[in-house]
């Protein structure tokens, strides 16, 4: 374990400050943990940061060393912020590869880095967790200091915060981080009542086009089922399990997780998981979607199937998804990272956002302008497919007003 401390000045009293990095969650009690944790973002819980830990899934064997960042104040816990040291970059989804071939072709060693993410999960959420917001500036400062100050000892040439909220993003920019800028498709809630409702937002082709696609499910005999919290049974996880690898063994890859990651995770925190089940007219199951949520937003994980279906896919991974959202007044969904055929099915093109220290100013100057660029192309970009949305014009005005 590695301890930095500080002292400053708030409020007109002493405010001493200690940043401690932990080699794992189980250093940290639950109940420390939970005592910052104001926010339903299910991936932040300590639950499912621990479920990775303990199946294995992360470790420093899979690229990904635990070294979370805790902020402590006369001994108690005032703050929160997964933290791994990163030997590649597997399982981020803001990709730097380029970053890194740059370091290699000058000589230079860009791993290891400092990532704060929660992994193999791209889903925009806080990354630091507080228990007091009126001292957030203060803090964010501390921890900037202290991941610097880590990165000079310990030989990291980088720390990234990924996929964080804005408020959180711009806060790291006042400490010398450069902001990114990425995109995503989410579909969000008009105060819908039902999905006939969300249709009728939509132009009359687009409407008919989605009916299309989920008579067809109807017409190939396929069943879905929404099952969720404690009704999810491990036997369900096996079966979902197979469609998961079958994903990734169709590129030749493995996945991430582990099945001991699934059958703990349903455990830990069912209150914050939702399964899609598809089952064809024979009583097989062909295909799933694992979904998490809490009370604001519905995040869309993993999907596989074992049989090819037309419009499956969309059914299982987006239509499903939208009427929980509408059933349960979600105000949002995030499906998961890109795929343009989502904007047509109502997900709408948005920015997300990572912030990047750059130990090295050669590299920093050169990533910045980089950044920049990038930047003006994704903002381009997300203006160009706006106009590819399906609403009518009078929904699409009101609805880029609300996000």
């Amino acid at each position: 374990m590695v301890r930095i401390s500080y002292f400053t000045w708030l409020h007109n009293r002493s405010f001493f400050v200690k940043v401690e990095f932990l080699n794992s969650i189980e250093d940290i009690s639950k109940e420390d943990w939970d005592g910052t944790f104001n926010n339903a973002y299910p991936f932040l819980k300590y639950e499912f940061l621990k479920c990775l830990e303990i199946t294995k899934c992360v470790s420093s064997d899979q690229g990904w060393q635990p070294l979370h960042a805790i902020v402590t104040e006369k001994e108690k816990v005032i703050a929160v912020m997964p933290l791994y040291i990163k030997t590649d970059s597997q399982g981020e989804f803001i990709f730097d590869w380029s970053w890194a071939d740059a370091y290699y072709r000058n000589g230079l060693e860009y791993y290891p880095k400092l990532v704060s993410s929660i992994p193999f999960t791209p889903a925009t959420g806080p990354r630091i967790l507080f228990s007091n917001n009126s001292k957030r500036e203060v803090i964010v400062n501390k921890i900037s200091e202290s991941l610097k100050k880590l990165s000079e000892d310990q030989k990291f040439s980088s720390v990234h915060i990924l996929l964080a909220e804005k408020e959180e993003i711009n806060q790291f920019s006042q400490e010398d981080f450069s902001l990114r800028t990425s995109y995503s498709f989410h579909w969000f809630n008009n105060n819908y009542r039902n999905f006939d409702m969300f249709l009728e937002d939509m132009t009359s082709r687009q409407r008919k086009n989605i009916k299309k696609e989920r008579g067809k499910i109807l017409q190939q005999d396929v069943t879905l089922s929404r099952i969720k919290g404690s009704e999810i049974t491990v036997e369900m996880m096996e079966i979902f399990y197979q469609f998961y690898q079958v994903t990734y063994l169709k590129r030749g890859m493995r996945g991430y997780l582990n099945f001991d990651f699934f059958k703990t995770i349903i455990q830990v925190i069912p209150e914050s998981i939702m399964l899609v089940l598809a089952e064809n007219k024979n009583g097989n199951f062909v295909a799933g979607a694992l979904n998490f949520y809490d009370d604001k937003k519905l995040y869309g994980r993993y999907w596989g199937c074992l049989e090819e279906y037309d419009s499956l896919h969309f059914e299982t991974c987006y239509y499903q998804g939208i009427e929980f959202c509408i059933e349960n007044q979600l105000e949002s969904f995030d499906p998961g990272v890109q795929g343009e055929h989502k904007i047509k099915r109502g997900f709408c093109p948005i920015e997300t956002y990572s912030a990047h220290w750059i130990k090295d100013i050669r590299f920093k100057e050169a990533i910045d302008d980089f950044l920049e660029k990038e930047r003006a192309h994704i903002l381009e970009y997300n203006q160009d497919r706006k106009v590819l949305l399906p609403f009518k014009k009078e929904v699409m005005s009101e609805l880029y007003e609300r996000i």
